[in-house]
């Protein structure tokens, strides 16, 4: 589990292949990984990998197939940038929201505008994914958790500010840059069990949440 608040920035140093069409990552991070030990977990842009080998600063992680074609990551070259946090001790701040590192898919980014100090970031947006957006919620976009200005099922308009440009990747986005995506998990467990009793989905209505179900299941 992390934050959504990236620690540092790394450089991908290596991609080698590794077996049934996988990848074997090399980063070299931007801070100091004493703490990191073979097995821990590292939000790598927003995506959730095992740590197989480190070495001081650089760290190697296997990149499963499901993965490659889910995130940014199977696009990866040498010498691109990315976002890194540790996994969340219970001991922490969680200064941004909960974060899994399963991400959703990815956006593109469709529009990038200055206005004060801000940049306001717009990108584009599967509709299974802008399901899940909500005004005012929570998004990690390749790992920074980031609050929702606007928000529709094609799109999601978000605020930098200067110093999350300053410290992450997505100062250094450009319009059609490919971004992972990862939606608020509670928006994932609340539309699952709604779904599975009942309510409407995709018009078609399955008899819903309504009072009676309220008193059968004990709500009220």
């Amino acid at each position: 589990m992390f934050t959504g608040i990236v620690e540092g920035v790394g450089v991908v140093k290596d991609i080698r292949p590794s077996a049934d069409r996988g990848k074997r990552l090399g980063v070299e991070a931007g801070f100091d990984m004493e703490d990191v030990a073979v097995g821990d977990s590292i939000a790598v842009s927003g995506a959730c990998l095992t740590v197989v080998e480190v070495n001081g600063r650089m760290l190697w992680a296997d990149v499963a197939p499901e993965t490659l074609s889910k995130t940014t990551l199977g696009m990866m070259r040498a010498g691109e940038r990315v976002n890194l946090e540790r996994a969340l001790r219970f001991s922490d701040r969680l200064g941004g929201h909960l974060v899994t590192g399963h991400v959703d898919g990815t956006g593109i980014v469709e529009s990038i505008k200055k206005t004060g100090n801000a940049v306001i970031l717009t990108i584009g947006v599967s509709s299974d994914i802008g399901l899940y957006m909500v005004t005012k919620g929570s998004v990690a976009v390749d790992g920074v958790s980031l609050t929702i200005n606007e928000c529709d099922r094609s799109r999601v308009v978000l605020s930098i500010i200067p110093h999350t440009a300053a410290v992450t990747t997505i100062g250094i986005r450009r319009v059609g840059d490919k971004v992972n995506i990862e939606t608020d998990i509670i928006g994932k467990y609340v539309r699952h069990f709604l779904v599975a009793n009942g309510a409407k989905e995709n018009g078609k209505n399955g008899g819903g949440i309504d009072a009676d179900f309220l008193v059968k299941t004990g709500f009220l």
